[in-house]
């Protein structure tokens, strides 16, 4: 992984204002780059490294709503709508926590979807909705980590390159992701032979 000399990094104050969102990492900062320059920063170290090499629903909807074939479609296209917004909203946020709320309706999708599929209106494979729920608990407690800047916040420049809120954010991001795979696959495979009931 990083075995290239990179540039001259930079410290919290020196860095581009866009990546100044942390003030409790101190240091390890990518200056601004290229393309071919941010290629390059895959192969030496610095503070987002971590994250680089650690960083969806619509399965769950197409499944959850696979014997609805009057809603499943707009519910899809719903839901790009609101992760394309979502998205925009985050980029553009002007704080760590406003970039987690920018999730929010996502995370409400979801929710209503789970709900469909406990309450009987909505189908699935029998085991995916907890392999779900367990998902976006990992992926609020990484956002939460995050806004809260733990643990760096307790000690200022001890996590500037490992274990700082970003990267515990990004491996609970791959926990969520595991727990997306292990219900999707049953889904998946339960929606290829299910035979939905005539209304």
């Amino acid at each position: 992984m990083a075995f290239l000399a990179g540039p001259r990094l930079l410290d919290w104050a020196s860095s581009p204002p866009h990546l100044q969102f942390n003030k409790f990492v101190l240091t390890g900062y990518r200056p601004a780059s290229s393309g071919s320059g941010c290629l390059r920063s895959l192969f030496y170290m610095h503070n987002e490294l971590g994250n680089i090499y650690t960083h969806g629903a619509l399965p769950i909807i197409h499944c959850t709503l696979a014997c609805r074939p009057w809603l499943r479609p707009a519910a899809l296209v719903a839901y790009t709508v609101l992760s394309g917004v979502a998205g925009w909203r985050a980029l553009t946020a002007p704080s760590t926590s406003s970039r987690l709320r920018a999730f929010g309706w996502q995370a409400g999708a979801r929710l209503l979807m789970f709900g469909a599929r406990g309450v009987g209106l909505g189908s699935g494979a029998p085991g995916s909705l907890r392999c779900y729920l367990r998902m976006d608990a990992l992926a609020l407690l990484g956002g939460l980590v995050n806004v809260a800047r733990l643990p760096e916040r307790w000690g200022p420049g001890r996590f500037d390159y490992w274990g700082n809120s970003h990267q515990i954010m990004h491996l609970l991001s791959v926990g969520s992701i595991l727990q997306l795979h292990a219900g999707v696959v049953p889904d998946l495979l339960w929606a290829a032979r299910h035979i939905c009931p005539l209304d």
